[in-house]
Order: structure tokens, then C-alpha cells, then sequence
């Protein structure tokens, strides 16, 4: 039996996993063309990251001259649809994470993911990067129903449930996933690497990792 401190390690998806940002962004100038709008670059569209597709979408069009409110939902529906068909050209896993998850696979450690994307999205990129069967249970942000997004706690709690219990760190880029770790009980370890809105130490995270290399000698440290 390992003597490693944590049963359960949940992840968050973009930022924090897999680096998508050339696919969201490629969604969302999708979405823009359509809108007639010019197209924004991956520096631009990284601090719209991370709030989900919707904010995304609004955040683009008010760089872009503005939000028309009688054609969100049509623009939505045109960034989802390509996303879907383009969902992993681009997006990678970080450097270092399949590593991680090997050696945590191999000390007996349930991974999970939790994140805002809606599941469906989420199962699909996963899925297609070979990761989806690694993870115990994917929590999107629709799972638990309106309302039960991060900041929210709860999706953590139930991440935690379905791993069957036990002591949990929570890996994210932002500070809703500090805030959820924060609400579930769970150690919060930030990544340095991820689609941040503000510097990491701003974070409030109990740790923070540069690179996946230092994330299971961080947990395997913390008593």
C-alpha cells in the first residue's frame, strides 16, 4: 500500500491539462467571421479563456466593436459547432503531464477532471487525446445542473464522491478552481503555465507548480 498523502488528484481541462488555446481561439474567430468581426489573436483571446464558451464569445465581440445581443445565441451555436469539428487540431497536454499521471497511476492515485467546458465537449477532447479512460469520473460545468459551476464547491464535492473519497488536491490555472478546492476541503495547487488572469501568486493557492515534473514530489512532501 503507498504511503503517498492524497488518494484523489482532479484536474481542470484548459489551461491546466491541455493547452487549447489555438482551437478556442480558431473557434471563436469562427464565430467572429461570421459576425463580420475581425479576428483576434491567441495573445488577445488567452484572458478570455476559462469562464466558459459563452463569456468567451462576449468577451470577443466586445473587442471587436461590441455585443449584439440578438445574435449571441446564433453566434454561440456557430463557436460550438465548429469547436466540435476542430476540438483537438492544436490542443495538447502541458509537457510533462503524461509522466505525471504515470507515476500517479502507479502510487494507486484516482485522477478525475472538473472543469466549467460542458461535459459532453470535455468527454470529446479528452477522448480524443487518449485520456478520457484515465480519469475516474469528468465533471463538466452542466454536470450538476445551472448554478453548480466553479467557483462553486459543489462539483468538486462530487468529483470527490465519485473518486470515492479520500484526501484531494485540485490542480487549476484560475481562481475559481482555488476558490472550489478552497469550499470542498481539497489542497489547491496552481500552474504557472495555465491561461491566467492574473499572476499566479495572486492566486491564493496552497501550492504552485512551473511544470508537471514538480507536481507529484510537491504532493508526496505535504503531510
Amino acid at each position: 500500500m503507498s504511503d503517498f498523502p492524497f488518494r484523489i488528484v482532479g484536474f481542470d481541462l484548459d489551461g491546466t491539462l491541455i493547452d487549447t488555446l489555438a482551437d478556442l481561439t480558431a473557434a471563436l474567430n469562427h464565430a467572429l467571421g461570421v459576425a463580420g468581426r475581425p479576428p483576434q489573436d491567441v495573445a488577445a483571446v488567452r484572458p478570455m479563456v476559462g469562464l466558459g464558451a459563452a463569456h468567451m464569445l462576449e468577451q470577443g465581440l466586445a473587442a471587436t466593436g461590441g455585443v449584439p445581443t440578438d445574435a449571441s445565441p446564433r453566434l454561440y451555436d456557430e463557436l460550438i459547432a465548429y469547436y466540435r469539428a476542430h476540438i483537438a487540431v492544436h490542443s495538447r497536454p502541458f509537457p510533462g503531464l503524461l509522466a505525471a499521471l504515470d507515476r500517479l497511476d502507479a502510487l494507486g492515485v484516482r485522477t478525475a477532471v472538473m472543469t466549467n467546458k460542458a461535459e459532453d465537449l470535455a468527454r470529446q477532447l479528452l477522448g480524443n487525446l487518449g485520456l478520457a479512460d484515465r480519469m475516474a469520473t469528468i465533471i463538466g460545468g452542466d454536470t450538476l445542473g445551472p448554478g453548480k459551476r466553479k467557483p462553486s464547491p459543489e462539483p468538486i464535492r462530487a468529483m470527490i464522491e465519485a473518486c470515492g473519497g479520500g484526501r484531494t488536491a485540485f490542480v487549476g490555472d484560475s481562481i475559481f478552481d482555488v476558490m472550489a478546492a478552497r469550499g470542498a476541503g481539497a489542497t489547491s495547487v496552481a500552474v504557472s503555465f495555465g491561461f491566467l488572469h492574473q499572476p499566479v501568486e495572486e492566486l491564493g493557492a496552497d501550492h504552485v507548480i512551473d511544470d508537471y515534473a514538480e507536481l507529484v514530489p510537491l504532493l508526496a512532501g505535504i503531510r
